[in-house]
């Protein structure tokens, strides 16, 4: 089925978002060392809603201090927060795009000299110096993450994401290969996705029903396994809480590195599924208007754009344009990024990208 890029999508919450262009969640690096909004992060959000993104969603915001993932993070965990976060709302709204911020905790991956303590994890992991989590820990953990989208929700947001992958401390607890506890968050499968069930369906309770909240999922990395993920995936579609799940597949044509599962795309696995109202984005090298254009003929909802939005501050707009538009080649000059929204703390982080500034 043909979907044009430019129509408008209709979410379960009852909220419309004006064409099929998400701005995916992205480390940056830009904003205080207090967690606070920068100018940088304002200015490099709200002209990706400029220029055309139905979905403007934020970096991952930590909800705990000790979950912060990296320097100049974006933070929600304090009241502290409050006021650049409703700058940011404002600042994307008015530019009718729907604002959105993605939750995040880094568990294992909060490097130690940053948060200054050992960082946390499902279980004791000494080879991350990762300490494991006491049930106490984990019940604040989760009541942290709903309290966060609460003040999502207080401060203007149009809903959140719940960050489920790259290895962050929800993936953590999926994993067997990270998760040894032998309570009810550990052992099967049940156990181990029970915090993300228990934080999707709190922040429901919380934040009501047109309140939009969708999930981000690694289908392989970090521990992560398709068939897992394609079961999770079935029983949050089936539990009717979320408006989105958010696929990052890294590659949107690369078939699943478990050789038990080749023979077809990882996205051509969960295409399978029945999504009912839930609605399904894509994430993994977006790089062209016939990119999109194939994923909304596959059956994908909306597309997450990462890297071309790095590139194109209006990459929708440039898509929904003309069908042949592509990306520009890579490397490209520092002032080049500059020029599309991006701070120093922003261009400097991307210069560690292999091939992406120029040397």
């Amino acid at each position: 089925m043909k979907i044009n890029p430019s129509s408008q999508l209709h979410f379960p919450c009852g909220l419309n978002m004006k064409n099929r262009f998400m701005l995916s969640p992205m480390t940056n690096h830009q904003s205080n060392a207090d967690g606070t909004l920068s100018d940088d992060e304002l200015y490099w959000l709200k002209m990706r809603a400029k220029g055309g993104f139905g979905m403007t969603m934020t970096c991952a915001s930590h909800v705990q201090a000790a979950g912060q993932g990296f320097p100049g993070q974006l933070g929600i965990f304090s009241e502290l927060h409050e006021a650049g976060h409703r700058r940011l709302t404002k600042a994307i709204k008015e530019e009718g795009s729907l604002a959105v911020i993605q939750l995040h905790h880094a568990g294992m991956r909060s490097p130690k000299a940053l948060i200054g303590q050992a960082p946390m994890a499902p279980s004791d992991l000494p080879k991350y110096g990762a300490k494991g989590m006491t049930l106490e820990e984990v019940v604040t953990l989760r009541n942290d993450f709903i309290l966060a989208a609460k003040r999502a929700k207080d401060w203007g947001y149009d809903g959140v994401e719940v960050h489920g992958a790259h290895g962050y401390i929800l993936t953590q607890f999926l994993s067997v290969e990270m998760n040894h506890r032998t309570d009810i968050y550990g052992g099967p499968l049940e156990n181990r996705s029970r915090l993300i069930f228990e934080i999707v369906n709190g922040i429901r309770e919380s934040c009501g029903p047109e309140f939009m909240l969708g999930i981000r999922l690694s289908p392989e990395r970090f521990g992560m396994q398709v068939g897992e993920v394609k079961t999770l995936c079935k029983q949050l579609i089936f539990e009717n809480q979320l408006d989105f799940i958010d696929l990052s597949l890294w590659d949107c044509k690369k078939e699943p590195e478990d050789e038990k599962f080749k023979g077809k795309t990882l996205l051509q696995h969960f295409l399978e599924l029945e999504f009912d109202e839930v609605r399904l984005t894509v994430a993994g090298k977006i790089y062209s208007a016939k990119d999109v254009s194939d994923l909304l003929g596959q059956g994908v909802d909306f597309v997450a754009v990462g890297r071309a939005a790095i590139l194109h501050y209006n990459f929708p707009e440039q898509a929904i344009a003309n069908p042949k538009f592509k990306a520009v080649e890579l490397p490209v000059s520092r002032d080049y990024l500059r020029s599309q929204g991006l701070g120093e703390a922003f261009v400097k982080y991307m210069e560690g990208w292999e091939g992406f500034v120029e040397v």
